[in-house]
């Protein structure tokens, strides 16, 4: 029998390390047989979710699991352990115990901790059926017809269509007699045909009684059949993540996945052989592939002696491999190799995982692969040479798979990055915004049981004012005017009249939807640079908001400040955009593209947010981006599992003199020269931190973080991230986070506790950053992480440095100012002749606000001064980071100003920004000013298509004391619209309620003085 034990997670482990944290294994042991799992850095909830298989001679034993806590430098901490009797699992219903939380026991009453802990297991009796879901596995592929699956000593043939055992046919009896199984199964049973079955059973499901010698037979078409009964089962999980030791290649191919599969892992595989000649190994022995675990995997075991090196003498080596994916489209296949006759060779193992995931399609229409093969140590013991051993593996595995990649480049064409560069022109060319016909438009807004019902019943009244005769006048009624007789007539007649009421509003909302226009879609990128193409292709299962059951979806794609808005898609769930957006060229590689779907509702009202999503082009391979589906964040999105088709191409078209230009403009930031580096210094800076190739290095310094005790690493500066890196005798630490992650940079004067150097302190922003906590400081009450870095070796340049990049990523209020003083003047919105707004005489303003204040003129007043009363005003009525230039004397007795501030979230539900021009002058009377503004709206749904007017007209008043307002507004429209009513009510209203919270603050600040 076989015990399968599965240790799936633990939680509530004690803290073992100085950190706070511990890094908990777990090992089992049953009589001799002993395993354990890997271990997890820095967690009190650690999850392995790993499998053991032991073999079970004596039920008396029992099953001892441990939890310890890995020790670099001294023996490992014990944590907690339990014990299971096998006994106990035997008697078990179905032999399994199921999913069981066990509290972990102390390893005595001495012990520190008396609360160790849970873990949770699942321990169950597995008896060896897998052959016989395989057959059935077969028969559902196949028709009913004998089918025949080699393994390494048997072959064997079923029948689908009957339900007997497993016929054997042709048993090789020197291998069949080598089975404990079987020799038991013929001694105890007289028909050999059901004990050689129940033998080979065995030995093919059991590698503990299998035989090695016995010859190992696979073809093709055996391997093949393997990969169609994994492509047939269902398989829900994806691509597992990289491993954390870096990426040994990552190359695209031009060959379709599942062939390339093939080429890598088939046993008649041509290029294996020539691998394996290449490296110079020896004495090869690979077994053929087999499902284990209840066909769960398939797996294989290869050994052989690889070629001595400078420093290994030849070993022998034992690969263990299996499939973790293999769904016709993607691969994932997983390797542990051993090397246990080297010195230190039982300690660790090194584990490997090939991914195999389809590539975009060439603009040739062939199709293509991505291929990506990662790495990472797996120490089974503790050791002092961990470092050494660590660092001698990564060497020789550079070398080893820079050849596998050039061997392999010799069998399978590399993609070209020409090929890639023509694919986009040829996928954004075959993308074509398909307009929507006025039939099918028609069909969504009046196929609805209101239109059907109104349509009946206007027939039906029709028909009876044809069929009944006139009726006699009575009552109140007289020629012309027929009014209802009884209740029942006039509740009809209120039905009538409000279904017509629908009926009309359906047609006026088809017309408006007749005359949508408007979206961001082939609006071409200026300048050179980095240019960001977003391919807009299709939405899936978006949250239906309306009572029709559909929504108005739009999405709005804002990147480094810049926003690209779709156009609106009426009363669609699944919406077809097929729309291209180019962002003008940006110095920089950008860092973050957010999405945000949103269902149209004015650009003030409080709009329903369908879902969001972050593409990340730093943790992201640009070339995985050629076409993806992303998944929508928030409860409407996650409740419907929402999804947008994106296809993202970002391009550098000013090739290497680009690096050189931002350097130069950096350069006059810092004020010290940066050298271009190297690119194996770039190179080696993209693989420690796993960044995609268009990053590239600026600058790196020798500092201290600053946590519980000083950490000495290196600070590396790029253009979009800033990382730090330390190896402590053989413990690194590693993080990273973006420039737009941070919210402020404060320099902390020099303490005994910074060793006399500057501290400077990192805020990020609230829940930005959380990759990289294990480096911070501290968490603040509002879930800010705070990192503190000291002792550095050239602090000035340093601080000059990362302050020039930060804010070269985020321009401040003020500058926001100044760039639109400067746009006003190249713009000339003053007219020479008469002083006036340009275009304010075109705009027709009506009056939206009068009242009569209790204040003086000259207190009103300063509510345009700039001063303290502007600000509180405008800071109290929602309006974040106000800013405003001093008044400029442009004509006699005309002064002109620019503003710039934010809407809070309770103005607008978009938190827009506003930029405006105020002009005030004396009225022809004398008696009061005129203020005239310009508003103009960005970051809000159509805020480009219009402009704000408003005159604000204020006098004294002569009958008491105090002065009178009339406020006049007007909308100048630069775009044509469907929504022109319903923005303008949609603006008037919310004027109006800020305008009384503004005036009432004019009041209150007057009583307090």
């Amino acid at each position: 029998m076989r015990l399968t034990v599965r240790v799936i997670e633990a939680r509530n482990i004690p803290a073992m390390d100085l950190n706070g944290f511990s890094d908990p294994y777990v090992r089992l042991q049953l009589g001799k047989q002993r395993s354990r799992t890997k271990v997890v850095k820095k967690s009190l909830s650690p999850s392995w979710e790993e499998e053991f298989i032991f073999k079970v001679d004596d039920l008396s034993e029992e099953l001892v699991v441990s939890v310890l806590d890995e020790d670099k430098y001294f023996n490992d901490d014990f944590v907690g352990y339990i014990k299971v009797p096998i006994s106990r699992i035997f008697d078990a219903h179905n032999k399994s115990l199921g999913n069981v939380w066990f509290s972990l026991q102390p390893k005595n009453k001495k012990s520190k901790h008396k609360e160790c802990g849970e873990l949770l297991l699942n321990i169950s009796f597995s008896h060896n059926t897998s052959f016989m879901e395989l057959n059935s596995m077969n028969d559902l592929l196949r028709k009913p017809s004998d089918v025949t699956i080699e393994s390494p000593s048997t072959s064997f043939s079923a029948t689908s269509n009957t339900p007997s055992p497993v016929r054997v046919e042709d048993v090789e009896k020197p291998c069949a007699q080598k089975s404990l199984a079987g020799r038991i199964a013929q001694m105890f049973n007289k028909n050999s045909d059901a004990a050689t079955s129940k033998g080979v059973v065995d030995s093919l499901e059991s590698p503990l009684v299998s035989d090695d010698n016995c010859e190992d037979q696979s073809s093709s078409d055996s391997f093949e059949q393997v990969m169609k009964i994994m492509e047939f089962r269902d398989q829900e999980g994806g691509i597992p993540s990289n491993l954390p030791g870096g990426l040994l290649v990552d190359q695209m191919y031009v060959i379709a996945p599942q062939h390339l599969n093939s080429l890598l892992f088939s046993p008649d595989s041509s290029f294996y052989k020539s691998w394996v000649e290449e490296q110079g190994t020896t004495e090869l022995q690979m077994r053929p592939w087999k499902f284990e675990n209840g066909g769960d995997s398939v797996r294989r075991v290869l050994t052989y002696v690889k070629a001595a090196t400078r420093l290994v003498k030849a070993s022998r080596t034992i690969e263990d491999q299996t499939y973790l994916k293999a769904d016709g489209k993607a691969f994932a296949v997983f390797s542990s190799v051993s090397t246990p006759d080297i010195i230190y060779g039982s300690t660790f193992k090194v584990e490997l995982l090939h991914c195999i995931t389809p590539g975009p399609e060439l603009s040739s229409g062939e199709q293509s692969s991505h291929l990506v093969i990662s790495w990472r140590m797996n120490f089974l013991q503790s050791t002092m040479m961990k470092g050494m051993i660590e660092n001698g593996a990564r060497g020789g595995l550079k070398d080893t798979f820079d050849e596998y990649a050039n061997l392999l480049s010799q069998s399978v064409k590399p993609v070209d990055s020409k090929d890639m560069g023509l694919n986009k022109e040829h996928i954004l060319a075959s993308l074509q915004a398909e307009p929507q016909s006025d039939w099918k438009l028609a069909m969504q807004y009046f196929a609805n049981f209101t239109l059907v019902s109104s349509i009946f019943m206007g027939s039906y009244v029709l028909l009876h004012m044809w069929l009944a005769a006139p009726s006699p006048i009575q009552g109140l009624e007289f020629v012309g005017l027929d009014l209802p007789d009884s209740i029942g007539e006039f509740i009809f007649c209120g039905v009538l009249v409000l279904q017509g009421q629908r009926v009309l509003e359906s047609i006026s909302r088809f017309m408006q939807a007749r005359k949508q226009k408007g979206s961001d879609h082939g609006i071409k990128a200026q300048g050179d640079g980095w240019l960001l193409t977003v391919a807009l292709i299709n939405g899936s299962t978006l949250a239906a908001v309306d009572s029709s059951g559909f929504c108005d979806p739009y999405v709005v794609f804002t990147c480094n400040g810049k926003t690209r808005t779709s156009s609106i898609r009426f009363q669609q769930s699944d919406p077809q955009w097929n729309e291209i957006f180019e962002f003008d060229a940006m110095d920089e590689p950008p860092s973050v593209l957010d999405v945000e779907v949103y269902d149209f509702d004015g650009p003030f009202n409080e709009a329903t947010s369908l879902g969001h999503a972050e593409i990340n082009f730093v943790k992201s391979n640009i070339s995985d981006l050629a076409d993806v589906w992303v998944p929508l964040q928030g409860k409407l999105a996650l409740a419907c599992q929402s999804k947008l088709h994106l296809r993202i191409f970002l391009n550098n078209t000013k090739g290497n003199n680009m690096v050189r230009n931002y350097l130069s403009k950096m350069e006059k930031e810092v004020g010290k020269k940066i050298n271009l580096r190297s690119p194996q210094t770039n190179s080696a800076f993209q693989k420690l931190f796993g960044l995609p190739p268009e990053e590239f290095l600026i600058n790196d310094f020798t500092c201290h973080l600053k946590r519980k005790m000083p950490l000495q690493g290196r600070l590396f500066l790029s253009a979009r991230i800033i990382g730090f890196h330390a190896n402590l005798f053989g413990h690194k630490t590693r993080f990273f986070f973006l420039w737009e992650d941070i919210e402020d940079i404060q320099i902390l004067t020099p303490s005994l506790s910074s060793m006399g150097s500057p501290v400077m302190a990192i805020t990020l922003r609230k829940g930005r950053g959380m990759d990289a906590k294990h480096g911070a400081k501290i968490q603040d009450e509002e879930g800010r992480l705070k990192f503190y870095f000291q002792s550095f070796v050239s602090y000035n340049v340093a601080n000059r440095t990362i302050m020039a990049l930060w804010k070269a990523r985020s321009l401040s209020p003020e500058q926001k100012v100044q760039i639109v003083e400067e746009e006003s003047e190249a713009k000339s919105l003053q007219s020479e002749e008469s002083g006036a707004f340009l275009g304010l005489e075109d705009v027709t303003m009506s009056e939206v606000y009068s009242t009569v204040l209790p204040v003086p003129l000259h207190f009103f007043m300063e509510l345009f001064a700039g001063g303290e009363l502007d600000r509180t005003v405008m800071e109290k009525s929602g309006c974040l980071n106000y800013s405003c230039s001093p008044w400029d004397s442009e004509n006699p007795d005309v002064y002109e100003r620019q503003i710039y501030y934010r809407f809070d979230k309770s103005v607008s539900r978009y938190r827009g920004e506003v930029t405006s021009t105020q002009q005030k002058s004396r009225m022809s009377n004398g008696n009061g000013w005129l203020v005239e503004e310009v508003l103009t709206l960005h970051g809000v749904p159509l805020g480009d298509y219009f402009n704000l007017h408003l005159r604000y007209q204020n006098e004294d008043t002569t009958s008491k004391p105090g002065c009178s307002v009339h406020v006049f507004a007007g909308i100048a429209w630069l775009k044509s619209t469907r929504h022109v009513k319903r923005i303008t009510k949609n603006i008037i209203e919310n004027l109006e309620e800020r305008l009384k919270v503004m005036f009432s603050i004019v009041e209150k600040e007057f009583a307090k003085r």
